[in-house]
């Protein structure tokens, strides 16, 4: 298959913008899709065409597969990509834009299926020899059934949605009754954000750290890895601060694992971009958690020290070509990247802070990458996730990446909404999280220490 004549991206903010840009460096025109509440947001300048998908609600414009469909049939688009969140992992849109004759920007649909629903992907991964914790299967509406399976894998355990990411409805439960009313909040969480109320357990593992191995795969039967991220700095089970390479870790080991993961996605037929993320217990056992069919929001940090493009290569990818063609023999990974999410959040109890960015200066500093969403004089809604901006600092060692990373953080002006900079800064700022003793409670126990002079 040729290069793309015409992309349609189906998303918005910093995401849509990172897309865009690659699209333009290679030349391929583009088409942006903004709702009501995105009119003149910042990166619909980045496309040729901009068309209004709907009202702000993300149900009635960038959810809405009717109305994506049929921006694709008025524009003559030949790709769609979908970015991250939204519908780009939901294998049903991924067949439809594939039956209008358009090409789907990330796996096929049948890996989307496949790896989308958590309890299946597991089994898959288990089937293919990837050492995966205890879990359960999907739990039935029966009482005895989920407490039976519980007890089977031993509490605390961790309940969560079977389809969807990004943390929404994972809830810990450590008793029974815990366990009962997680549950019914937790299929709640998930009927609203993913359509699906299933949910499955996991044996809750304390203070792991996160370690995710990026992956690209073509249409020809290759796949290889572009190294892992250690994304352990989480709040609410979503990632905060995201690196590579991982900290304290063997890089032996790491490769070697890597290269397992590679070469069982090629056996399995993998054949897009994707991620496979492990949990590293305490005991040194790495374990899968789940694998995202999609560009994941920390991609960036991978491109700092490898050099290469990751959106590129997706599309690239995707169109057609040989994995040879696109990426080296050996891909590199040289010096240390680190990204900071930016969130218009309470930086003490994290529950977004809509409003109207009063003030919206991102630093200048030399060696930052900012990826943004939003400008100044611009509506934070809460009707979508309230992530601001990504800094991303690449540099020789770990130390002045996170230095480099601390003064762009100081350097960020926000006003008119609340932010998670103090949050950011706590963090990168500790004494573990500078000798790497990173884990995925770390946040939560520094918040509970009075704040160092």
């Amino acid at each position: 298959m040729a290069m793309f004549r015409k992309v349609v991206v189906a998303n918005r903010g910093a995401v849509a913008a990172r897309v865009l840009r690659s699209l333009r460096a290679m030349g391929v025109p583009s088409v942006a899709v903004y709702s009501d509440a995105d009119a003149g947001a910042p990166y619909l300048s980045l496309a040729q065409e901009a068309v209004r998908i709907g009202p702000p609600p993300a149900r009635d414009s960038y959810l809405n597969t009717e109305v994506l469909l049929d921006v694709l049939r008025r524009t003559g688009a030949d790709g769609l990509h979908p970015g991250y969140g939204f519908l780009s992992e939901n294998a049903a849109f991924a067949a439809q834009v594939e039956a209008a004759g358009v090409r789907f920007i990330g796996p096929t649909p049948r890996w989307i299926d496949a790896m989308g629903h958590k309890t299946r992907a597991r089994a898959l991964a288990t089937q293919h020899g990837m050492p995966v914790g205890r879990g359960s299967a999907v739990l039935a509406g029966d009482a005895d059934a989920m407490l039976r399976a519980a007890q089977a894998i031993g509490y605390p355990v961790l309940v969560k949605p079977a389809s969807g990411g990004g943390g929404i409805g994972m809830l810990p439960a450590r008793s029974p009754q815990e366990l009962l009313d997680a549950v019914e909040r937790a299929s709640s969480m998930a009927q609203r954000g993913f359509a699906n109320a299933e949910v499955y357990l996991e044996r809750l593992v304390d203070r792991p750290r996160h370690v995710e191995f990026q992956v690209l795969g073509d249409r020809h039967g290759s796949v290889m890895h572009l190294h892992e991220r250690d994304c352990s700095v989480q709040r609410r089970h979503q990632k905060l601060i995201e690196e590579t390479p991982a900290p304290g870790l063997d890089r032996q080991t790491l490769g070697d694992l890597a290269a397992r993961i590679a070469q069982t996605l090629q056996t399995m037929g993998y054949d897009n971009i994707g991620t496979v993320e492990m949990l590293l217990g305490p005991d040194g056992e790495f374990s899968f958690l789940e694998m995202n069919t999609r560009l994941q929001v920390e991609h960036g940090v991978t491109e700092e020290v490898s050099g290469i493009d990751l959106v590129a290569a997706q599309i690239r990818s995707a169109a057609g070509e040989r994995l040879q063609d696109i990426l080296p023999a050996q891909v590199p990974c040289r010096g240390h990247a680190i990204q900071a999410r930016v969130y218009a959040e309470d930086p003490t109890r994290f529950f977004p802070s809509p409003g109207t960015l009063t003030v919206f200066v991102p630093p200048q500093n030399p060696g930052v990458r900012v990826e943004c969403g939003y400008a100044q004089g611009q509506a934070v809604t809460p009707h979508y996730d309230p992530l601001l901006a990504k800094l991303i600092v690449h540099a020789p060692t770990r130390g002045e990446a996170i230095d480099g990373l601390v003064a762009a953080l100081r350097n960020f002006r926000i006003e008119g909404v609340k932010h998670n900079i103090p949050a950011l800064l706590r963090v990168l700022g500790s004494p573990e999280f500078r000798a790497g003793d990173v884990h995925t409670g770390l946040l939560a126990d520094l918040m509970k220490q009075p704040l160092r002079a």
